[in-house]
Formats: C-alpha cells, structure tokens, sequence
C-alpha cells in the first residue's frame, strides 16, 4: 500500500490513523507492514465501507480537509469496492540505521557482495550494481532520468534497481536523485580494484 509522504509522515505523527481506498478486492491485510518515508507503517484493521457514510472526522483522520474532498479522490478510482484502513507507525525503517553502518567486518562485505552478485545474475540486463553503485557515487542528486539515460535504460526499470540497492543500505533517496550511503561508500572503499 503506497502512502503519500504528507499521509506517512502524519501516521508518524499520530495525526492520521486511516486511510481509504477504492479496490476491486481488498490489497492488504490485517497486521501487514510496509516501509514508507516515515518510518514502517502496520496495517491494524481493514473493512468495508459505505463511501456516502464517511464522516468529516474520518476524512481528517485520514488527512483529507473534508468528507467530501476524500470522496471525490476515492471516485477518481475505477469501481470497486471502498475500505477504511486503520495505520499505525510500527517503528523506524530498519534501511536508516543499516545505511549508517559503516563499520563492516569481512563477513559484511562479503554478504553483500553475495547480494550484489545475486543481484547481477538474476539481471535480464546484465551486471549492473557496481556500475550503478560507481555512477551515484560520481552523480549524487542527479535526476533518476539523466542518471538512467547514462548507462542507457529506462528510468523505471531504473529506479526500481537502485531501490534494491537502498534495501541493502547502499543507497539513499532524495526529492531529487540518490547518494551513495556511508555505508555504500565504506563498501567501495572496502571494494576497491587497482
């Protein structure tokens, strides 16, 4: 379940504790969590709602100014059926303190190279974390696009490979581009080839 990061911050807050969406069947489930900007967010209850019985309190329990407003987004939806999700903040996103970790043992480096490795094979496109890892670390906060179009790849496609990078704590994102993590840069350093 995707939170925008105004709604994910206010769950950190405590200012938002629902959210209402349109599916034609229900996507998440009692107890799931997901990372979002914020922190990771737990899923606590989900039920079927009637759209029209949405109360203004709901709606600025979920972040919206009015009843009417969170009804004329959710109609944006294709048909389906609406949902109250209740959210709560189920701690901090385990990736900050791993990406601070700079400290690795051989046994770090080793597992991540594992990873990348993994990461490398299972490529429809071939190896490329090393030279994405290189090309954040030479172009930080540089638009995902200019970033993709350099090593000739779509920028989705894109993205998506520097988000597993980010999972491993390698990586960070920004409002604009990425930068290698302290730990990614300890990594490289730890890597180097001569």
């Amino acid at each position: 379940m995707l939170l925008p990061p105004k709604v994910a911050h206010g769950v950190a807050d405590g200012s938002v504790a629902l959210a209402f969406r349109r599916w034609k069947k229900q996507a998440v489930k009692v107890g799931s969590e997901f990372r979002t900007v914020a922190g990771v967010v737990r899923v606590d209850d989900v039920a079927v709602v009637d759209a029209d019985a949405i109360t203004d309190e709901d709606a600025v329990a979920a972040g919206w100014p009015d009843a009417d407003r969170l009804r004329r987004q959710l109609d944006k939806a294709d048909a389906g059926t609406t949902y109250r999700v209740v959210l709560s903040l189920a701690g901090p996103d385990p990736r900050v303190a791993l990406r601070e970790a700079t400290d690795l043992t051989d046994a770090d480096v080793e597992a991540i190279d594992t990873r990348l490795e993994r990461l490398d094979r299972a490529s429809s496109h071939g190896p490329w974390t090393m030279a994405t890892l290189e090309l954040i670390r030479r172009r930080p906060h540089t638009r995902a696009p200019d970033l993709a179009a350099e090593v000739g790849r779509e920028r989705d496609p894109f993205k998506i490979d520097v988000r597993k990078l980010k999972n491993l704590g390698l990586t960070r994102s920004f409002d604009v581009g990425y930068e290698v993590s302290p730990r990614g840069l300890a990594y490289l350093e730890r890597t180097k080839r001569t």
